[in-house]
């Protein structure tokens, strides 16, 4: 079926309407009609092939919200008007070690990414939520029980509240453990939501004066300016866990002297150069950990839904028009969005 979109046909080209190609819904896919769709960063370094394997046409988007309007015949756990979302992936090949332990962001045969991966579909790979509509398999799909109000700031929920979610989990933040979140932006700002309702003393590390308020608003008991040496000392040994959100190269250093003894910095932002290769001797000297995490899987991304249904978190947005794409992505380049972008599916 013919589904109107917005994508970009080369790196350098503007983001335009187009009309795609949808399969008709197979005995367990489910078609969604979006509703919202969040724009990613990951977005961006794709459309303009920052990050190499563009295939044009390119239509981005992973953080999609949007409601059942059709079901296949297999299909058990969701039916016509169910509210649902889904995120950066659509399929993996369910038989690896990874995926039989619901950890298929780490498929070890590759999984399939919600845009720009290779599928029997036409084009030939994957297209994602700037677009009308998808069909997506069921076990790909997830329930949203926030209320129908915040359907829009749930959307940013599918990539950057499950990339911050699945390590603080992993990483046991809670009650009693000191937490710190590196950057104040689209990732950040939900780490500390999550990590507040979690129940862990949360810190964040900012460079921007502008955002020591915000950040304590967000759900901090700290703010420290990363840039004040004095700061930065007074926490010496004395994290449990460090998250580290920043997508620009940076000295490394200056969080891993933080950790206490056997903790970890973890790593979710991916600069477009590497970082500064850490010092060894303190890493060595307290026995910690430099980590990293991709997203989650299927199974732990809507136990994340649940849980920000249930302590009432959604990202902090602002709406954008299908046609205003390009000067979004700008912005988003200018750090001028607080914090995430999430697009109209109406303006399709």
């Amino acid at each position: 079926m013919s589904t109107r979109a917005y994508g970009v046909t080369a790196a350098d080209q503007p983001f335009q309407a187009m009309d795609i190609d949808r399969r008709a819904p197979g005995p367990r896919d489910v078609q969604i009609d979006i509703a919202h769709c969040g724009i990613c960063h990951s977005d961006l370094h794709m459309a303009r092939s920052e990050w190499p394997g563009t295939v044009y046409p390119c239509v981005p988007g992973h953080e999609i919200v949007g409601h059942v309007s059709a079901v296949g015949g297999e299909v058990t756990g969701f039916k016509v008007g169910d509210t649902v979302g889904v995120g950066c992936l659509v399929n993996s090949c369910g038989q690896c070690g990874s995926c039989t332990e619901g950890l298929e962001q780490y498929c070890e045969r590759g999984w399939t990414g919600t845009y720009n991966s290779p599928c029997a579909d036409a084009p030939g790979h994957t297209l994602g939520g700037y677009s009308q509509r998808i069909v997506v398999d069921e076990g790909f799909v997830l329930h949203i029980r926030h209320p129908q109000a915040q359907l829009a700031a749930v959307a940013p929920l599918l990539c950057a509240g499950i990339t911050t979610y699945s390590p603080l989990r992993h990483w046991g933040a809670g009650p009693g453990k000191k937490v710190g979140i590196v950057g104040i932006g689209g990732l950040g700002h939900m780490g500390v939501k999550i990590a507040h309702a979690m129940g862990a003393h949360v810190v964040a590390f900012t460079t921007s004066e502008s955002k020591l308020d915000e950040a304590r608003a967000l759900g901090a008991d700290e703010v420290v300016n990363s840039r004040d040496p004095a700061q930065m000392q007074a926490h010496l040994g004395s994290f449990d866990f460090i998250l580290n959100t920043v997508a620009a190269p940076h000295v490394l250093d200056a969080y891993t002297v933080l950790l206490k003894r056997d903790a970890t910095l973890c790593l979710v932002g991916v600069p477009a150069s590497p970082h500064p290769s850490p010092a060894v001797m303190p890493l060595i000297f307290g026995r910690k950990n430099i980590a990293g995490s991709l997203i989650g899987g299927i199974a732990e991304t809507q136990e994340m839904l649940d849980f920000c249904a249930q302590h009432g978190i959604v990202a902090e947005i602002e709406q954008v028009q299908a046609q205003e794409i390009d000067a979004a992505y700008s912005r988003m380049l200018a750090s001028d969005v607080k914090y995430r972008f999430v697009i109209d599916g109406a303006s399709m």
